[in-house]
């Protein structure tokens, strides 16, 4: 099959995906992978180079997974995150290695430590994928998402050096170290300086007048890739340096000077790369699986070994990996709860002590550090002389898919029992921000209406200012009746009619906007138009509902539903 063909077919399948998951009621990233199976089963047949994948696939996913991350939790979670990203890590190397070679002696515990370090970045998207339409505390999503970000970097370092002393039979803590911090550095100072010289290039040619919508997608989509490229040509991580550069440059805000119209084309044009990379990235995995099902049986008949026993060893490592995870965490929360308790007892430290996580969260935690592409790219990349390399990528398939089987099956029941505030606090903080930006506007319009009047045209500029300012106080007055009930019982029957009369207008201009919109397809279909001038009144009516769309979701939640 032409590689077009096959591009295009893989494409396919990964929008098929999304309906077909919801039908069957199976999470996203269990059914990729099952349509890769089948599709592999079929016939369809992908090369997979995992110097090429590493490349085409990792730095856009991490910079967009690094742009969307919430800075602030991300700052406040960084102790928690750092522990499990480069702590975890050489805890699951070594404690994993050391029982995969207590498993299985005939392997080399070099080679035992390249499995185990391989087998330690997890996949927050595979994840999300689980458990999405499900109430989740978000703190539990951040620390995996800021886990995820950083943990594949120092895997595949472990990962590096163990490969290294397995093919020369030597290994240099001290050197290991000095490396990591080294490459570490270098990927982070490289991603982060692209990133600055892409943002202040924006803001130049923003001020020269030039904002266009392609160039800035383009411009953004080529980042990651020439942040991974450099940084691993100058001896950095490559992969640090897409997650610095998704970093620095939503700290830069660089997306702040550009028009409406472009960051809404850059955040389209993102979410449908995002969702076809991470789709074809199950896709290929279950690809790859029928081979190295016959390659895994294969090796255990030419050993004499029953198939079940490779199928108790993936088990087995399995559940050693989430053992191991399941100590690391609990340490953590801990050492971490040791910690405040310190720093309560020094003079003038008063802290409220943590609250300390539930059991079920714990083993939440444990379960959902699944494997994913990264560890089936670099198993890949072992040489095929390279000490029970065979057995190793049959292993490390194994237990991606026994990882993703099990946060499928455990992971839905563990997060169910969870008790979750009644408002979600992301919804009631955005309400907070609403009123304050109702307020400062409030503020400027009655600034304004105060000005000397030196407009030409002074009644008609009073009117207009008058009636947007009214319109700026009715919106204040249905936030803040919103946020707080109490504060607006003095002005509750107001507050009632403002917002039935939102609702009505809002329900009201959406239906004229269908009725547009049916008018215009039979204005072309008449031929009174041209194709031309229907795009570019589709395109008008498309940012009026967009508008219209946003201020029914900004609503006070109770009256929300009733928007048609």
């Amino acid at each position: 099959m032409h590689v077009a063909t096959t591009i295009l077919l893989l494409l396919f399948i990964t929008t098929l995906s999304l309906p077909l998951a919801r039908v069957v009621r199976i999470p996203l990233p269990l059914v990729q992978i099952a349509l890769g199976v089948a599709a592999g089963f079929a016939g369809i047949h992908v090369s997979f180079e995992p110097d090429v994948f590493l490349l085409l696939f990792i730095p856009p996913l991490l910079f967009a997974d690094a742009y969307l991350m919430p800075m602030r939790e991300f700052l406040a979670l960084k102790r928690m995150i750092l522990m499990l990203a480069l702590g975890l890590v050489l805890f699951t190397t070594i404690g994993c290695g050391y029982f995969v070679h207590w498993l299985i002696p005939p392997i080399p515990l070099a080679a035992c430590f390249a499995l185990a370090a391989v087998l330690s970045p997890t996949d927050a998207v595979a994840v999300a994928g689980m458990i999405e339409g499900r109430p989740v505390p978000r703190r539990f999503m951040h620390i995996l998402s800021g886990e995820a970000l950083l943990n594949d970097a120092s895997g595949l370092v472990c990962f590096k050096f163990a490969v290294a002393a397995a093919v020369t039979g030597s290994f240099s803590f001290g050197h290991a170290v000095g490396a990591f911090v080294l490459m570490s550095c270098v990927g982070v100072l490289a991603g982060a300086a692209l990133a600055a010289a892409m943002s202040m290039m924006i803001r130049l040619l923003n001020w020269r007048g030039f904002d266009n919508v392609m160039a800035f997608v383009t411009i953004s989509a080529l980042l990651p890739f020439a942040a991974y490229l450099a940084a691993e040509h100058l001896g950095g991580s490559g992969i640090l340096a897409a997650v610095s550069a998704g970093l620095t440059l939503k700290q830069m805000r660089a997306l702040n000077v550009a028009t409406g119209e472009t960051r809404l084309g850059a955040s389209a044009v993102w979410s449908l790369l995002t969702f076809s990379f991470n789709g074809l990235i199950f896709l290929l995995l279950g690809l790859q699986l029928p081979a190295l099902i016959r390659s895994g049986l294969a090796l255990v008949r030419n050993a004499g070994v029953p198939a079940w026993r490779l199928l108790w060893t993936i088990v087995l490592i399995t559940l050693a990996l989430v053992l191991l995870r399941f100590i690391w965490v609990t340490t953590s929360l801990l050492l971490r709860q040791a910690v405040q308790q310190l720093r309560k007892a020094l003079p003038g430290k008063t802290p409220s002590p943590p609250t300390p996580p539930s059991a079920r969260l714990v083993v939440a935690m444990s379960v959902a550090g699944v494997r994913g592409a990264i560890t089936l790219a670099a198993v890949l990349s072992l040489s095929p002389d390279f000490p029970e390399r065979d057995l190793l990528v049959t292993l490390a398939a194994g237990v991606i898919v026994a990882s993703l089987l099990l946060a499928a099956l455990t992971l839905p029941a563990l997060l169910a029992g969870l008790v979750m505030p009644d408002v979600d606090p992301m919804q009631a903080e955005a309400d907070r921000a609403r009123l304050a930006i109702a307020q400062i506007a409030v503020e400027a319009a009655e600034r304004e209406l105060a000005l000397p009047d030196e407009h030409p045209h002074p009644e008609e500029r009073e009117a207009v200012v008058s009636e947007v300012l009214a319109g700026l106080r009715a919106s204040e007055l249905l936030l803040r009746g919103a946020l707080d009930p109490n504060e607006a019982e003095d002005d509750d029957d107001e507050r009632r009619l403002r917002l039935r009369r939102n609702r009505m207008e809002t329900a009201f201009r959406l239906r004229i906007l269908r009725i547009k919109r049916d008018a215009l397809t039979r204005m072309s279909r008449s031929a009174e138009i041209n194709d031309e001038t229907e795009r570019t009144l589709a395109r008008e009516l498309d940012y009026q509902e967009e508008v219209l769309s946003a201020v029914a979701r900004s609503l006070p939640r109770h009256v929300r539903e009733d928007v048609a």
